[in-house]
């Protein structure tokens, strides 16, 4: 934790300096009342000189001195009004305690909560800079769970464990030194007893933290459970499954249950035991001392072992703490785990160490394919021997059975994915070689699934650029034929769309999706089957945008709808990873190969 607690360092050091402050407010008090009720009630009788500062220790003085004002204070004055007098000054040294606590948690709370809000921002920066495979070997469910419920418990057990870190060993340390001062013999016993009792407590602790770590592994698993419901809920009702899913998801929770049951009373033992630990130290330290003293052969006097008892006793409430905090601790720390699982994962995808720069014109760009392999496994070839030219102001197409590696193809272009053999050039330039935000600068992405946010249309149109005006919008909406539209929601261009855009049609999700990438205004772009889920009168509306927007730019389609790319400067036909055929619409058809059989076959 110490290096999202390193920003707070002096919220820790001011809490720190108030905790040690509190120890010595309550040392004071309990060695400022005991001599008082000695000389109140005739205990100590003996008659106390006033004596001259450096005549003896510090110590011994100022004890002395203590003594000879409240001895004269008692024959003046009288025992009661002595009596009323220092139960004032109690009452003003414990005030002074309890403000000095307070003050050393108001500095500690600031640091809990930002360490939290920390956390959350370094996970969510590193989901947004991991690059997509990481996604496809993890469940959203559970990447959810990660950010919800392992940062609250890394809140609610570690981050409010914080000030108890601070502030009890403060108190266990300025203890013991006291008791060592009283009595170091019997401080001695008592150094062999806890280390028995510490072992016991870490015994119960061990076993939490493991138990937690698999509470948090289901929970992500029932996360992920709720997330695929509420996706796939049309199929689950059409196939009559309702009962299926909450038979599995009802063994789930019950897993889940039977977790936090054995959690919570593992949890529940904790003060018990600590408690009646700590009842069985006091009795055999009480038994040991009481015994020294009524032998003659103490080295200390009734009085100071009734003073040490009551330090000792004070020590077992902030060890009993500690020890939950110990318990507390090791279940956040489990979540600290799944968190770090994200944070330290490695992300391949980074920038050269020495990039190069784009050329200053990239209004048109080429993309070229080098003996191109890629596997995304490290087994089975997806790509084969991928040759392929993309030049600028190009209209390129690929076409092919689904599970060809069309989509595998593109996404290599802005390295979602990295090539594993060959080499992909843009402007003549390895993909590698750039700065990963330079090389996706230059590209425009429209997809076969419009991928919009749960904001108004107008910011979706201008994502990522927040300079963007609201001509420069309008001037975008009208190009991808979708202005008209926009005019006709409740609030124009501040309306919002819902939850992945689910308040518009499909055909109007695509057009603010082509909309946003002419706004970009990009030197390449990549369509990805931007037409296949639409209707046909939807499909018209959307292809007339796209051609605006393809116009006089480097392109690359990938289509199942063939009649879409029917005027592409080239086609590249794949057939199992590899490029089967390559040439424009008519020289393919008069070739008669895979291509003319895809075409009669939609033609049919």
């Amino acid at each position: 934790m110490l290096r999202f607690a390193a920003p707070y360092k002096w919220n820790i050091i001011i809490s720190v300096i108030f905790n040690l402050l509190t120890a010595f407010l309550t040392l004071f008090s309990f060695a400022f009342i005991m001599p008082i009720l000695e000389m109140l009630f005739g205990i100590n009788t003996r008659e106390y000189q006033f004596m001259e500062w450096g005549s003896e220790s510090f110590k011994d003085v100022v004890i002395n001195n203590a003594y000879y004002y409240i001895s004269r204070m008692i024959m003046t004055d009288g025992a009661s009004m002595t009596l009323l007098f220092l139960c004032g000054a109690l009452c003003a040294m414990t005030l002074l305690k309890v403000l000095s606590s307070y003050t050393s948690e108001f500095f500690t709370i600031p640091m809990q909560n930002g360490i939290t809000r920390d956390i959350r921002n370094a996970m969510y920066d590193r989901i947004v800079a991991l690059p997509i495979g990481f996604f496809t070997n993890e469940k959203k469910g559970d990447i959810m769970a990660r950010m919800s419920g392992d940062v609250g418990e890394v809140q609610v057990s570690v981050m409010s464990s914080i000030f108890s870190m601070v502030k009890y060993p403060i108190l266990i340390i300025a203890y013991l030194a006291s008791m060592i001062a009283i009595s170091w013999q019997l401080t001695l016993f008592v150094f062999i007893t806890l280390p028995i009792i510490g072992t016991l407590m870490g015994v119960v602790g061990r076993k939490l933290k493991q138990q937690n770590l698999r509470g948090q592994q289901r929970f992500g698993s029932i996360l992920s459970n709720i997330e695929e419901t509420i996706g796939g809920l049309r199929i689950i009702k059409a196939f009559n499954a309702e009962k299926q899913m909450e038979r599995n998801f009802a063994a789930e929770t019950l897993d889940l249950y039977k977790i936090h049951n054995a959690m919570g009373r593992r949890y529940a033992l904790a003060h018990p035991m600590s408690e009646f630990l700590g009842t069985v130290a006091v009795a055999v330290i009480l038994w040991f001392g009481g015994t020294l003293i009524l032998s003659g052969n103490a080295p200390i006097v009734a009085s100071e072992f009734i003073f040490f008892m009551v330090i000792f006793y004070s020590l077992i409430n902030p060890a009993k703490e500690l020890s939950k905090t110990s318990y507390t601790i090791q279940k956040g720390m489990a979540a600290m785990e799944r968190i770090d699982m994200i944070l330290d994962a490695k992300n391949p995808i980074q920038d050269p160490p020495h990039p190069k720069n784009l050329p200053t014109d990239t209004s048109k760009s080429s993309v070229r394919f080098r003996n191109v392999s890629f596997s995304y496994d490290g087994e089975r070839d997806v790509l084969k021997h991928i040759d392929l030219d993309v030049n600028p102001g190009e209209t390129v197409a690929i076409v092919g059975q689904s599970g060809s590696g069309k989509s595998t193809l593109v996404d290599l272009i802005p390295r979602f994915w990295d090539v594993e053999r060959g080499e992909i050039l843009v402007d003549d330039i390895n993909v590698k070689d750039l700065r990963v935000k330079d090389l996706r600068s230059l590209m425009g992405n429209v997809n076969q699934e419009a991928i919009l946010f749960n904001d108004t249309i107008f910011n979706n149109i201008a994502f990522g650029d927040k300079n963007a005006t609201q001509e420069q919008v309008e001037a975008a909406a009208r190009i991808a034929n979708a202005h008209d539209f926009i005019m006709h929601t409740e609030e124009g261009y501040q309306t919002r769309i819902g939850d992945r855009g689910c308040r518009l049609s499909g055909g109007q999700r695509q057009r603010i999706s082509i909309a946003r990438a002419i706004l970009k205004n990009p030197a390449i772009l990549i369509l990805d089957e931007a037409t296949s889920a639409l209707d046909t009168e939807s499909e018209r509306l959307v292809q007339d945008a796209l051609e605006k927007l393809m116009k006089d730019r480097t392109t690359i389609v990938i289509a199942h709808r063939l009649s879409t790319i029917v005027n592409a400067d080239r086609i590249y036909v794949l057939h199992d990873g590899k490029i089967a055929e390559t040439g424009t619409h008519a020289e393919l058809i008069e070739f008669g190969g895979i291509y003319h059989k895809l075409v009669e076959m939609q033609q049919v």
